[in-house]
């Protein structure tokens, strides 16, 4: 068991001055804390003072008790952070109350001479300390601003040199004015800008060398500039007096300079020479408004002046519009290559000038091998064969690009004296769609443009952009008609048709099929009727033991397209129908198309019959079901039609050359008995038509199947 110690009066001493150091130590750190800023937490600095008093506890039991100790923890404490004068206050505070209290320094009247010592000692050393930092912080300061100082004039120096250096090289005119308008610098570009020699402008009034006209102008903008503070620029393009009296065209920026207390010092003017400028602009306009291959305006400035030509139009003579086509451009650039079209192009724009010459007209470049021609009609005007014969003319006659002798022709729609008041792009757009008409003919041709046509191409072009959504709302439905044997009138099949029920007029699938390849609808759509019919197909098939063909008509577009044996392949896949109960109709004009043979001679490798729609008499017909694998033949509508209407018995003739290749013939536009009956005698096979039934609904066919 330890032994208690023994104060030195002789009694027991039974405290644990540890603690009683930690609780001391703990209140100083927590005043201290409140009155001063130490970079340490209330738990490091209540570490750091338990230190500090231990070493003060220490320095007061020595014998003899010297002052150095209490001096070094005064000088710590400063070094602790801002202690300053409130925590040399509040130390002393602490210290002189709670060290006469501690139990290892009874007792007081022993002590008390020493403590005081001690904190006298303390406080020498902080104020010692305290005033060293001072003196180092005004050091440190003084240092900082003399920096700052040699920094400023450095940075000022450099500063007026970049601004001299960009004065000096700068290709716009500067000039550094004072307030009352003279010039107190300016540099080299400005000089030659005016003529005058390098320096020379220095001292002269800057109001002097602006144009008497609008020099007032001018100077109440610059006046403005000085009295508005919410101003800082001015912009202006003002005419400049040159030293040998020319005027100079320019483009001035002023701009109000202040000084640190924001009081108006110098006005600094920025010019720039205008006239290239206004040169750069209008070329930039003409380019703009011009084809850059024929220098011939371009749509946009066609436009402009078209509409300008029909307001000021002659009444009586009115003006012409001609949207001309360059035939054949297309094949000239796939053959000679894009250089040689483009001379062509050149060549035709000179063309169409030397034809209009005399007339006052306009000639632009709308795109590619396009061209409008506008004429504001005179009594001595042409008349619209001539211009047109004139072109062609001029076209005909060969010449030469890079060896190569070119004779051209040109089709075009024309719009004559159009109504007053008509808007200029509906103008352009009739001329656009009459040349599509004149071209749709053959090449080289011309048409005027046709108001009921027009219309009817507008309505039919409206029904065709519009098939997609009416698909999509279910107005457009696959119909099926019978096929019959002519013979004892039994059904030999059934064909798939297209219908769209328009509520105002319902369409064939004729019509149908002709709208979706004008839009190119033809594909998705032909998929989707050809798998419905299959699907159809398949169903009877299980349902009613149904085992004739399902026939299904095709577009040229959709024959020739490269993935039709995998369509096909994929249907009947999805449809479960035997390929060998699908008969796919191909019409005989796509068979001269590049990749239409391939295509029929993969739809038969997979086991599907092929039927040759739209037979007609032709050598190439006849051939076709020679060396095609083609078993059924069907002909074409309008060979029924005309055999009803002439009582033709050449037709008879073509029975047996079918026959004789081994082929099923099948009449189409099958619509009286009279027509059956004549074909049956003929020794036709099977029929369609209204007289067998017209497309309807699958319910309503389970009727012929059952």
């Amino acid at each position: 068991m330890a032994k208690p110690d023994h104060r030195p009066d002789g009694s027991a001493d039974t405290s644990d001055p540890a603690r009683e150091r930690n609780l001391l130590a703990r209140k100083w750190a927590y005043l201290l804390s409140g009155v001063t800023v130490v970079s340490l937490s209330r738990e490091g600095l209540e570490e750091e003072l338990r230190g500090l008093l231990d070493a003060f506890c220490a320095h007061l039991l020595e014998r003899p008790a010297g002052t150095s100790a209490a001096e070094r923890i005064g000088q710590r404490l400063v070094s602790l952070g801002y202690v300053g004068e409130p925590g040399l206050r509040c130390t002393l505070d602490v210290l002189g109350k709670g060290l006469p209290a501690l139990a290892e320094l009874q007792p007081p009247d022993r002590f008390a001479e020493r403590i005081v010592l001690g904190l006298g000692a303390l406080s020498c050393g902080f104020l010692l300390a305290h005033e060293r930092s001072v003196l180092d912080q005004q050091e440190i300061m003084h240092l900082s601003l003399l920096k700052a100082v040699r920094d400023a004039q450095w940075n000022l120096k450099e500063s007026e040199a970049r601004f001299d250096e960009v004065v000096t090289s700068s290709a716009s005119g500067i000039a550094v004015v004072r307030l009352d308008g003279r010039i107190a610098r300016a540099n080299t570009a400005l000089a030659d800008m005016l003529g005058h020699p390098s320096g020379e402008l220095t001292g002269m009034g800057l109001y002097d060398l602006v144009h008497p006209d609008s020099v007032e102008i001018f100077r109440e903008a610059m006046q403005t500039l000085l009295e508005d503070g919410g101003r800082d620029r001015i912009r202006q393009s003002q005419r400049l007096l040159r030293k040998d009296g020319d005027v100079a065209r320019i483009s001035l920026t002023a701009s109000l300079l202040r000084d640190a207390g924001d009081r108006p010092r110098h006005f600094v003017v920025v010019v720039e020479d205008g006239t290239e400028l206004m040169l750069l602009q209008s070329e930039l306009s003409r380019q703009a408004l011009h084809d850059v291959l024929t220098g011939l305006p371009n749509r946009q400035y066609f436009g402009t002046h078209l509409e300008a030509a029909l307001r000021r139009a002659d009444p009586v003579h009115g003006v012409t519009l001609l949207h001309v086509d360059l035939d054949a451009f297309g094949m000239i650039c796939n053959s000679l290559g894009r250089r040689v079209g483009e001379r062509v192009l050149v060549h035709f724009a000179q063309r169409l000038k030397a034809v209009v010459a005399h007339e006052r007209a306009m000639i632009a470049r709308f795109h590619s091998d396009e061209f409008g021609i506008l004429i504001e009609n005179t009594a001595m005007t042409p008349s619209i064969d001539t211009i047109v014969r004139a072109i062609n003319d001029e076209l005909a006659e060969p010449f030469f690009v890079e060896g190569h002798g070119l004779a051209l022709s040109a089709s075009a729609g024309v719009v004559h004296r159009p109504v007053k008041g008509i808007d200029p792009g509906e103008l352009l757009r009739a001329a656009d769609q009459t040349l599509r008409r004149a071209k749709a003919r053959r090449r080289g041709q011309w048409k005027m443009f046709d108001p009921v046509a027009d219309a009817a191409d507008r309505r039919a072009q409206g029904l065709a952009v519009g098939m997609a959504g009416a698909w999509e709302n279910g107005e457009i439905e696959v119909r099926y008609r019978p096929m019959v044997r002519l013979a004892d009138g039994e059904l030999a099949g059934v064909e798939a048709r297209l219908h769209w029920d328009r509520p105002s007029e319902p369409l064939a699938h004729e019509r149908c099929a002709e709208l979706a390849e004008a839009t190119g609808l033809v594909l998705p759509l032909g998929d989707w009727a050809l798998r419905t019919a299959s699907r159809q197909g398949e169903w009877w098939h299980q349902r009613l033991d149904f085992g004739l063909p399902v026939v299904a008509g095709l577009t040229e577009h959709q024959v020739t397209d490269e993935a039709l044996g995998t369509r096909v392949t994929g249907l009947l896949a999805d449809s479960g129908l035997p390929p060998e109960q699908l008969m796919i109709g191909v019409p005989v004009g796509a068979l001269g198309t590049s990749g239409v043979v391939e295509n029929l001679t993969a739809l038969t490798g997979l086991g599907v019959r092929v039927l040759l729609d739209e037979f007609g008499m032709g050598p190439d017909d006849l051939r076709a079901i020679e060396d095609l694998p083609v078993g059924v033949v069907r002909v074409a509508r309008r060979l029924a039609e005309w055999q009803a209407w002439t009582d033709s018995t050449f037709l008879g003739e073509l029975v047996p050359l079918v026959r004789q290749v081994g082929a099923t013939l099948v009449v189409d536009g099958i619509d009286t008995a009279g027509q059956a009956d004549w074909w049956r005698d003929a020794g036709a096979d099977l029929a369609t038509g209204d007289y067998f039934g017209a497309a309807d609904t699958a319910g309503a066919v389970v009727e012929l199947l059952v």
